[in-house]
């Protein structure tokens, strides 16, 4: 457990080699990195960390927001020991991970996105999809007795439809109660004008390499491209899979990260 800026932060540290600080999407927490922490923990220690009201962690006095997030990873990496790292952000942690690259670039040795929020424009019809996703964790948040069979749904067949990812979809199924006030305030934020973070893409200069689950019914990689192309150092694999290609297909993963990885300048 570390404390950053008032919260307590539960971090996980596994395997041996150059650090890999992962971040999660809103409502799942640090368990989503164990297979990939399995997969290549002989060359690399996978650093994950629960957010604020998640998995192990503390509440928070902000709401959740890939800014607020972007503002805790300097202090997770300062409270244990590491200068600088590879970050892995999927959703929410994705676009943490970029905001925090942009203005820490010297503590980033290259970015890992999957299917990160933040790059597409924020027109009239995406703000309303927002919206009913908002009402939708409110009810959760309020107890409302069906919001706990719809969660489970919605992640069965739209966010982690994927084989490999059942136990870890059963688990955030398992605390969609507990997360729903974080999960509603996530998407409260992503209406924000700040949640647009496509001009805070495209003035990144370290190593970028985006693995997209290019099923993901919320965050377009067709939407997504046209930021993607336009960013001098990144590159694009697509995978299988809802929202999380490190959970719905971990093996071809982890032989791409460590592709990319290899490509890195020295740690």
């Amino acid at each position: 457990m570390v404390e950053v800026d008032g919260v307590s932060l539960a971090v996980t540290r596994t395997g041996t080699g150059p650090p890999v600080l992962c971040l999660h999407a809103t409502g799942h927490g640090a368990r989503d990195f164990e297979a990939f922490g399995a997969l290549v923990g002989k060359q690399f220690e996978v650093i994950a960390v629960d957010w604020p009201g998640q998995g192990r962690s503390g509440d928070d006095t902000h709401p959740a927001s890939a800014a607020r997030y972007a503002q805790l990873i300097g202090g997770v990496l300062d409270a244990i020991g590491v200068d600088r790292a590879i970050l892995l952000g999927c959703s929410i942690g994705g676009a943490a991970a970029i905001m925090f690259a942009q203005k820490h670039p010297d503590r980033v040795r290259g970015l890992v996105l999957c299917n990160p929020g933040g790059l597409i424009e924020l027109d009239p019809g995406t703000v309303k999809a927002i919206g009913y996703m908002v009402r939708f964790f409110a009810a959760g948040e309020r107890g409302t007795g069906w919001f706990g069979s719809a969660f489970a749904a919605y992640y069965r067949l739209l966010v982690l439809p994927s084989r490999a990812a059942r136990a870890q979809r059963r688990r955030i199924a398992a605390a969609g109660y507990a997360c729903a006030p974080v999960l509603r305030q996530a998407w409260e934020s992503f209406a924000q004008p700040d949640a647009d973070i496509r001009g805070v893409a495209l003035s990144l200069q370290v190593p970028i390499w985006f693995a997209w689950a290019k099923g993901d019914k919320f965050v377009s990689l067709k939407r997504s491209r046209a930021t993607i192309d336009k960013m001098p150092t990144a590159q694009l694999t697509t995978f299988r899979g809802g929202h999380a290609a490190f959970l719905e297909r971990p093996k071809r993963f982890a032989k791409a990260f460590c592709k990319f990885a290899d490509q890195l300048p020295p740690a």
